[in-house]
């Protein structure tokens, strides 16, 4: 990765650097079994700007979210670096990771069962402050309380609902202003609009993006929905099969489609302007099992360009403007297909 690194660390306030993460999972086994392994996530590397929107799309069960985790460490990666403000999260303390999880939050993708149910919502958004001990007064946490609710847009008088209550946007609302309880820098958004509904998301996506501008955070955005990540991200991680096949800025991408499987997701979007409308590409065959993956580009069993040299590893290159990929047929120090 050191076209990565000559690229990314030019020029950039760097908040988070991941490098080389690994994530394997290990299978039970019977005696005289050779240990299997579900390879969730394999040699994934970027860095997290401050200020910007990373998206990371990828299909279901490509180790979008065994990554979300591993990065706060609420997994423990196989092997790899992660920096947060230059310091290695994977070499600190349990005291020094609380210390951490103060500037670093996550929220997950199905709120209700992020919260707990026989806590009032007033309670919930109060637990961070009393766990990290930056707010030890009562009715200081509980004027915290209020003002969160009121960031998420919420009347004061849901401090004392319980999260059965609410409605799934309602929740929503909630699990972000718990992420925001610790004065955080840097938030992980985990699919945070697919359990609700269509009408609720565009609320949830600006209200997230309006706390972004007035709070200056950093976000990574993690979804399978390439249109809502076109709206929110500034830069997009491509992931398939625990491998990164392409990172670009967000108008680069979605102009430039360089990945074969980038190009497959992106015609997949509906276009109601018919000049903005991609030829279909249908992606042949299943997902390959994440214990026995193709050896090579991961993608080469279902890509319409594989060739021979596709069974051989890519290397995951620059190809102008910080726009990376991680195909054979990339034209070397040109940003197109051969």
């Amino acid at each position: 990765m050191e076209n990565l690194d000559q690229v990314c660390n030019e020029g950039f306030d760097v908040v988070l650097k991941a490098r080389g993460i690994t994530k394997w999972f290990a299978l039970k086994k019977w005696f005289f079994e050779k240990q299997a392994y579900v390879r969730a996530v394999e040699d994934v590397s970027f860095d997290v700007y401050r200020g910007e929107t990373l998206g990371i799309v990828g299909e279901s069960g490509c180790g979008k979210s065994t990554l979300a985790r591993t990065l706060l460490r609420l997994i423990e990666p196989s092997r790899g670096v992660i920096e947060y403000e230059g310091k290695d999260i994977l070499k600190m303390s349990k005291q020094e990771l609380r210390a951490l999880r103060r500037h670093v939050q996550i929220v997950f993708q199905d709120p209700y069962s992020s919260l707990h149910p026989r806590m009032t919502i007033g309670d919930i958004l109060c637990e961070p402050l009393r766990i990290t001990g930056i707010m030890p007064d009562k009715k200081r946490q509980r004027e915290r309380a209020l003002e969160l609710l009121s960031m998420v847009a919420l009347d004061r008088s849901y401090a004392d609902r319980y999260p059965h209550e609410l409605s799934g946007g309602q929740q929503q609302r909630i699990a972000i202003g718990r992420a925001l309880a610790t004065y955080p820098e840097l938030i992980i958004f985990d699919e945070p609009v697919s359990a609700l509904d269509v009408s609720v998301r565009a609320q949830i996506l600006n209200l997230i993006e309006e706390l972004q501008e007035e709070l200056d955070l950093t976000y990574i955005f993690i979804s399978h929905d390439l249109s809502v990540i076109e709206h929110i991200c500034d830069r997009v991680l491509i992931m398939y099969l625990g491998h990164v096949m392409e990172l670009a800025e967000t108008e680069e991408l979605f102009n430039n489609p360089l990945h074969p499987y980038t190009q497959a997701l992106l015609s997949a979007i509906p276009q109601i302007d018919k000049a903005k409308r991609r030829e279909r590409m249908l992606l042949e065959g299943e997902i390959p099992n994440p214990i026995n993956p193709p050896e090579g580009c991961r993608f080469h069993t279902r890509c319409r360009l594989a060739t021979e040299i596709c069974l051989t590893k890519p290397q995951f290159r620059d190809v102008g403007n910080g726009h990376f990929v991680a195909c054979h047929h990339v034209k070397e120090g040109t940003a197109e297909l051969m």
